[in-house]
């Protein structure tokens, strides 16, 4: 089932001196580090899905669901987040920045060097279009944080003009990623086409979703930034993500030993291939403990708090089981105990967040401040076992089809200011259904003096909670982060007791004060564009800084 995890480790190294890069000479990677046997390896199409194989490890590990605290939907017992309260400084060097060109690089180089392979022609360019979506996966990347960036389809070394290259209009990398990922899914397999030995690999519902994602994210930045006309791209969202949805290769996961919890166990061991049809690109961990080809410690480090923990901010977006909001639903109550805030609400918070009905370890879990500032824990993703054993092999789902509703039903209304009940049934509803939620319709939102756009968001928000980076992008493309990224940041309720002793600073209604406003801002002239890395401007002159960052 997880061979391929396998097969991409024992490659990767093998190939690692031969296709990665130098990336600690120039400020943008151009050459190999070493071109041992170079001429000699791209002879066949086995080397060329080796050589593809080295793409795989750039998929997001499940470490960087930390990335929750960039927003105001997670804080980790570490301290405040730099992006978070605006307190970042422009680096020396940049990851985001060095690692992205570094697999911009391998990609062209596979692309090259194809010419030179014999073969099976079809197998040649799937490979080639696996190229095509990682290389669309890193420039989707440089242009959500950078905006204008270097448009590179080529390698080049040191001696070449594109050694100086000036940052290319936003609008033509986009456009460049959206021919990228036409061509992947013209080459790619679809799902239903891998042996389970190739279950991992990209496919061309990858593509699709991808492409629906960014799309997404380029509409509404336009839209609400007023950068330009929202309409193609929105429609671009709508049409890809559509097309993954009329495939009917993917599915809400249900499980059908726990169906009231299939949410929970989405993210827990059951929802491992092949009986996962949600999961669209995945990042794969080892089988077993007897197989431990690869794993995390991701339970564990939930559990220590190192990752990231709830808000009150979250926990507020989450509908009571009415459909209705805080502030709306009758079946709101005045908190007495840790317990009252989860009775009577969407399920998902508790299988988001931990409270006191849930086991724990050794135990029913208890409120704490220890390891968990805000005196919340994640649930999500968590498990006894793999806590105990510091190891977890549950892979990480980057793209879910959950998503992809998700972005039709936003893309929809935000392309013709309203969506249909019909939309919604086919998207968003699906969503609701597995957390026995009632369902959402445009009589229920007139009728409650409720707004669709701020409940297709909502329904966005608590659904992909604390699995990356979501929530944060959100806030940037809305224009709504200048708003939401300043405000204090609030724990949970704080009942003496209940929790371990402990005095921490609270607010007029006793929640825990987690971060002061004072110490949290955004500048919207400054930060919804990142700095470039020092580094990178000193060696290439022809690179501008974006603004307000000196």
């Amino acid at each position: 089932m997880k061979s391929l995890n396998k097969y991409i480790l024992s490659c990767f190294l093998a190939l690692a001196g031969m296709i990665c890069l130098n990336s600690c000479e120039k400020e943008l990677d151009k050459t190999p580090e070493s071109q041992l046997s170079d001429a000699d390896f791209w002879n066949n199409t086995e080397d060329l899905k080796m050589a593809a194989n080295y793409f795989y490890s750039y998929i997001p590990t499940i470490q960087d669901n930390i990335n929750a605290n960039w927003s105001d939907d997670g804080f980790a017992n570490a301290g405040p987040n730099t992006i978070s309260d605006g307190s970042r400084t422009v680096p020396a060097t940049s990851l985001d920045w060095s690692d992205n060109y570094k697999l911009i690089y391998n990609c062209n180089n596979l692309l090259e060097k194809s010419v030179r392979v014999k073969g099976d022609q079809k197998l040649i360019d799937r490979y080639k279009a696996e190229a095509s979506f990682f290389r669309a996966f890193a420039y989707s990347n440089l242009v959500k944080r950078f905006g204008d960036v270097p448009l590179i389809l080529r390698t080049f070394d040191v001696t070449d003009t594109l050694n100086q290259v000036h940052r290319t209009a936003r609008q033509t990398v986009v456009d460049a990623i959206y021919t990228d990922l036409d061509f992947a899914v013209a080459n790619l397999p679809a799902s239903s086409a891998l042996p389970v030995a190739e279950y991992g690999r990209i496919t061309s519902g990858a593509a699709l979703s991808l492409k629906a994602r960014i799309a997404l994210h380029e509409g509404t930045l336009k839209k609400f930034h007023g950068k330009g006309d929202p309409a193609k791209d929105l429609g671009i969202a709508v049409t890809a993500a559509e097309t993954v949805m009329k495939s009917g290769l993917y599915s809400i996961f249900r499980y059908t030993a726990k169906p009231d919890s299939s949410f929970y166990y989405l993210f827990q061991p059951a929802n491992e291939a092949p009986v996962n049809k949600e999961a669209i690109l995945v990042r794969l961990y080892g089988e077993s403990l007897a197989n431990p080809i690869a794993y995390h410690n991701f339970p564990a480090e939930l559990g220590a708090g190192s990752n990231t923990t709830p808000t009150k901010a979250l926990m507020d977006a989450y509908l009571y089981t009415d459909g209705l909001p805080q502030g709306k639903s009758p079946l709101q109550k005045t908190e007495t105990t840790t317990l009252t805030q989860f009775e009577n609400r969407d399920p998902r918070m508790g299988m988001t967040v931990f409270n006191k009905t849930h086991y724990y370890v050794t135990s029913f879990y208890l409120p704490t401040l220890t390891f968990a500032p805000t005196g919340y824990k994640v649930r999500k993703y968590f498990n006894t076992i793999d806590f105990i054993a510091k190891r977890s092999f549950v892979d990480n789902m980057t793209i879910r089809y959950a998503e992809v509703l998700l972005i039709y039903a936003e893309a929809k209304f935000e392309l013709g200011g309203s969506i249909s009940d019909d939309d919604l049934n086919k998207s968003i509803n699906l969503i609701r259904s597995r957390a026995k939620m009632p369902a959402l319709t445009n009589a229920f939102v007139t009728t409650n003096g409720l707004d669709m756009r701020n409940e297709i968001r909502r329904e966005r928000r608590i659904e992909l909670a604390v699995e990356g980076q979501h929530r944060y992008w959100d806030l940037i493309r809305w224009k709504t982060a200048e708003t939401e990224l300043p405000k204090l940041i609030l724990g949970a309720r704080f009942f003496a007791n209940e929790f371990e002793k402990a005095t921490p600073k609270l607010d007029a209604q006793g929640y825990i004060i987690v971060q002061e406003a004072a110490k949290r801002k955004f500048n919207p002239e400054r930060d919804y564009l990142w700095p470039l890395p020092t580094r990178d401007l000193g060696l290439n002159l022809n690179l501008t800084q974006n603004p307000r960052w000196q």
